[in-house]
């Protein structure tokens, strides 16, 4: 079974820093894809974030580039993502999912639905 669990996330002021974890059972870690995709009500879903098994590739959507920075750990088998500059438009519940690797590429990546396997989500709210 393919387990994602995210924690991390709380309410923080605007310009406020939180780190969220994503811990990944079930699958070779070192073959998959790990991203960070955001859901806020009304909006569609964003991939803000990913790094692949190519620990040279790491990837953000423009509206946090600058201020999200995603790592990998895999002798943890966990995911972070570090959010300094907390802006209250970054207010959603923040996924950690996944895919192998070799499913994703430069078309698909920023793709919700390209992602297999999803974590439940933890909530991030900002305030201003």
């Amino acid at each position: 079974q393919v387990q994602l669990v995210e924690t991390g996330g709380g309410l923080v002021q605007a310009g406020g820093s939180l780190r969220l974890s994503c811990e990944v059972s079930g699958v070779t870690f070192a073959y998959y894809t790990i991203a960070w995709i955001r859901q806020a009500p009304g909006k569609e879903r964003e991939v803000v974030s990913s790094v692949s098994d190519d620990y040279e590739s790491a990837s953000y959507a423009d509206s946090v580039k600058g201020r999200f920075t995603i790592s990998r750990d895999n002798a943890r088998k966990a995911v972070y993502l570090q959010m300094d500059n907390l802006r209250p438009e970054d207010t959603a519940v923040y996924y950690c999912a996944a895919d192998h690797s070799a499913l994703l590429n430069s078309g698909n990546l920023y793709d919700p639905g390209a992602y297999d396997y999803w974590g439940q989500g933890t909530q991030v709210t900002v305030s201003s």
